[in-house]
């Protein structure tokens, strides 16, 4: 069947994506880039798989990006999708079919050319080796995956039995990075052991699970994205990254010359680095801010009422101006400001402890002798999993605890080690769970609150929810897509699936030797275009 294709959602990440800090490093005038030299990295937790299919958290992909180039690449200044691999896109009206045009020169690190088998050979094996138990954000954005056919040898079709309309902006993702067959063919345990090979500007020269990483120049590399700020090969030699979960030892490290570059730093920290003459970048990330999201098959937060009241009972800006700092956000709605389609919901969820107060009275929640309200002989009081990801979750969460307090309600924190954390998460062992889900594209509302997705609300149906993650799928035009992701954020506060806190920001610390350390659209590090002056 001929099918009559248009370039109709090459622009539908073009809404404004906001950089809201530095996005480059270095100071001064530093001179012409020079190539050479060892960026040494602290990462603030260990990388959870070497595969970028299957990588998640921001640490973990600070390392697996670098090794794989997407079919295209978006800008972080724009969200406009621009070539990388693939030169050039179709889209069908229906968002059913998507057409990439290869470049004819890349070659992974192995040696073997890319080519539109390459394409299908990564996809098929996402959806049908990984699974969503394994990649569960690549898995999302490929759902309805009808397969992948090799046009001719650079020319790779892509064809869901739905609409995908967020899938151009997915294929800009290291989630959907394009490996070669050699690592697309092992099981996934096999996928995260350090030897994946892509195209990318670096390969792995070693791998360390929960301790190191170490990469290496792709000698040879000249197919970056347009993106990028140079072409040919990256610039430095070798990137090592180091396991440093102290914040305290991180800040000294880098003070003290023993470290580049670090994660997570700390608004306290700030001081000293800049007397050691280092800085730090802030970049905020788009997609689902940090926030509670509730099992809603298990009392208390069966509860609508209380899923209500606790929407008021938190205070953001206390949590923003008493743990994190002026560089941070007060959470606003399910979604971050940085999001294409982002609805400012915070008359939504305002801090008003005494309305939440007069919701749990309304619902037959009163106080306890301890303070904590009691309804049917059970007092009103829930766990809450998270894991340590981001080195200010506990801190925030105990601060969450107090305000909860003063309302009547008692959480209880479960920090869980990653492992037992996401399998905690996937039985839906828990009441309510703590987290944040990084995407510069609205859909990431289906991928978090979708029934077919993770549902980790544990929810049933709710029409008005449903058909919206389902209608912006099938919605081309990027304003009325907008809208209708925009009548999800609302829906998604109206029944108390999301209880926001703050937004996530990057924080970087790097010394005056680092240059040219760019944040890519999602907020996680691209070192291509980084280089070293003299330390």
């Amino acid at each position: 069947m001929k099918r009559i294709l248009s370039p109709a959602l090459a622009l539908t990440a073009t809404l404004a994506i906001a950089a809201c800090a530095n996005t480059t490093g270095g100071g001064g005038d530093a001179g012409p880039p020079q190539p050479g030299g060892t960026l040494r990295y602290g990462l603030s937790q260990a990388p959870t798989c070497s595969d970028p299919a299957q990588a998640g958290t921001n640490q973990t992909l600070y390392v697996a990006r670098q090794i794989v180039d997407s079919l295209t690449d978006q800008d972080p200044a724009s969200g406009e999708i621009k070539p990388w691999l693939a030169t050039s896109w179709q889209v069908s009206p229906d968002a059913k079919t998507f057409i990439f045009h290869l470049r004819p020169d890349v070659t992974f690190s192995d040696g073997t050319p890319l080519n539109a088998t390459s394409v299908q050979k990564n996809f098929d094996a996402i959806v049908h080796t990984l699974t969503a138990a394994k990649a569960p954000l690549g898995a999302s954005y490929l759902a309805g995956y009808a397969g992948t056919t090799a046009v001719d040898p650079l020319t790779a079709e892509v064809r869901f039995d739905a609409p995908n309309a967020q899938f151009l902006q997915a294929s800009s993702t290291p989630q959907l990075g394009i490996l070669a067959d050699a690592t697309t063919a092992k099981p996934a345990e096999q996928r995260c052991l350090g030897d994946n090979i892509g195209s990318g500007p670096f390969v792995y020269a070693g791998y360390r699970q929960d301790a190191s990483a170490t990469l290496v120049k792709r000698p040879g590399y000249r197919w970056g994205s347009a993106v990028f700020a140079h072409s040919g090969e990256a610039y430095l030699d070798r990137i090592e990254f180091t396991v440093v979960p102290e914040a305290g030892v991180r800040t000294g490290s880098l003070s003290s010359n023993q470290l580049d570059a670090v994660s997570d730093a700390l608004p306290q920290d700030v001081p000293q680095l800049e007397a050691a003459g280092a800085k730090v970048q802030f970049d905020s990330n788009p997609g689902v801010p940090f926030g509670l999201q509730p099992n809603v098959s298990r009392a208390p937060l069966s509860d609508s009422a209380v899923r209500q009241a606790l929407l008021h009972g938190i205070d953001r800006k206390q949590l923003v101006d008493t743990v994190l700092g002026p560089q941070f956000l007060p959470a606003t709605g399910p979604l971050a400001s940085k999001t294409p389609g982002y609805v400012d919901l915070s008359k939504s969820i305002a801090y008003d402890p005494d309305q939440a107060r007069r919701i749990l009275d309304q619902a037959g929640w009163v106080p306890g002798g301890d303070g904590i309200r009691v309804k049917d002989g059970r007092r009103l009081s829930f766990g809450v999993l998270f894991g340590a990801q981001f080195a200010a979750n506990q801190a925030t969460l105990e601060l969450v605890q107090q305000q909860l307090r003063k309302i009547g309600v008692d959480i209880r924190l479960e920090l869980t080690p990653v492992a037992d954390y996401t399998a905690r998460q996937n039985s839906g062992d828990f009441d309510a769970t703590y987290f944040n889900t990084t995407r510069a594209d609205g859909d990431i509302l289906r991928t978090t609150f979708g029934r077919g997705q993770r549902n980790l609300n544990q929810r049933g149906p709710i029409p008005a929810l449903d058909q919206a993650l389902a209608d912006q799928l099938s919605t081309t035009d990027p304003a009325a897509r907008a809208g209708i992701i925009g009548q999800a954020q609302r829906s998604v506060i109206e029944n108390g699936l999301w209880l926001p806190t703050i937004e996530l920001s990057q924080a970087i610390g790097v010394s005056g030797a680092v240059h040219d350390l760019r944040f890519e659209a999602s907020a996680r590090l691209q070192f291509y275009d980084t280089w070293l002056s003299k330390r």
